[in-house]
């Protein structure tokens, strides 16, 4: 004999997943004060780029060496990220960052010296800049990578989006308190506070003592690495894309930036002061973006809202290129 057993519909009761404050990450120690030295080291990045910018503008009158900054700051990235990314998976990520640092700090402080006693030239600017450039290359995708490490799997999206409110918060303090002190003490005292505002970052990372790993899988190798991710990248169409607008859109929009500082100086009559408030500006911009940002995701995807973004930049940085000529042609 078969006994059939009354099957029931079960109520299974789900519990809806806790709301993460977006400043919940803030109370995790270690996470809280690398942010906080982040933000400051920021500033000082920031600082510096005004005083670098403003410094070549004074040794050299040519437009060239002026956007030569600019691709100075910008080749490591292209460069190094990769290769920096890859390292950051084979190696120990806290003592690459505390390399990346001392690299940083060592560049800076060299910058410093050398303009308080009068040996910077449009080289000697070229070449600190790269190296500055160099390493935030090298420590870009290791902060990136421990940031899992440093807070719990709920809070990780509210902890990415704080580190990218920290970026917009230096970029829109950082330029205005480096032109301010520029035209108040001169470019060594920018430079010298940039190094030492990497200070604090080393300090929190020496002192930052993360679990250990169980690698399970043998280390892959340098080159090995840099080859697979390249094939990734080419094999996911979405990575793609993404790569081909970014280098279609900072290949002309660097431009502007590039040369803001002659513009600032030669068209607007602009000391470092209202230069480095324009550079603010732009922090400022960035900062209302992220603000717009989620009501705009909820009427717009991520394409129409890339182009709607491409099309708002492009008129204003056109009117910027026609408006200058005209400020040049007018009567001092």
């Amino acid at each position: 004999m078969t006994q059939v057993n009354d099957v029931r519909d079960a109520h299974v009761e789900t519990t809806p997943a806790p709301t993460v404050s977006p400043w919940q990450p803030l109370s995790q120690p270690v996470f809280r004060m690398l942010w906080i030295a982040t933000v400051v080291s920021n500033v000082g990045s920031w600082m510096s780029d005004v005083g670098i910018n403003w410094s070549m503008l004074s040794l050299s009158a040519d437009p060239l060496d002026i956007a030569l900054v600019q691709a100075a700051s910008s080749l490591p990235m292209f460069l190094f990220a990769l290769p920096s990314g890859v390292m950051a998976d084979i190696v120990d990520r806290r003592k690459y960052l505390l390399f990346s640092q001392l690299w940083v700090f060592i560049a800076a402080a060299g910058l410093a010296v050398l303009s308080f006693t009068g040996h910077v030239t449009p080289a000697v600017l070229l070449v600190t800049t790269f190296l500055l450039s160099v390493g935030a290359a090298m420590s870009s995708p290791p902060f990136q990578a421990v940031v899992p490490d440093l807070v719990s799997k709920p809070e990780l999206g509210a902890a990415v989006a704080l580190n990218s409110l920290g970026v917009n918060i230096s970029r829109a303090i950082g330029p205005a308190l480096g032109g301010f002190l520029l035209s108040l003490a001169g470019p060594w005292m920018v430079f010298a506070l940039n190094a030492l505002s990497v200070v604090g970052v080393a300090w929190v990372l020496w002192r930052w003592r993360p679990a250990p790993t169980v690698q399970r899988l043998p280390p892959e190798h340098f080159f090995s690495a840099v080859r697979s991710g390249i094939r990734y990248v080419h094999a996911a169409p979405v990575l793609r894309n993404v790569l081909v607008r970014t280098v279609a859109f900072f290949v002309f929009g660097s431009a502007g930036w590039a040369l803001l500082p002659l513009v600032a100086r030669r068209e607007l009559g602009l000391g470092p002061a209202g230069y480095g408030v324009m550079l603010a500006c732009i922090g400022l911009g960035a900062i209302a973006g992220a603000i717009l940002l989620p009501r705009l995701r909820q009427r717009l995807n991520a394409d129409r809202l890339m182009v709607a973004a491409s099309l708002t930049f492009c008129p204003h940085h056109a009117g910027a290129g026609v408006r200058t000529p005209l400020l040049a042609a007018e009567p001092v």
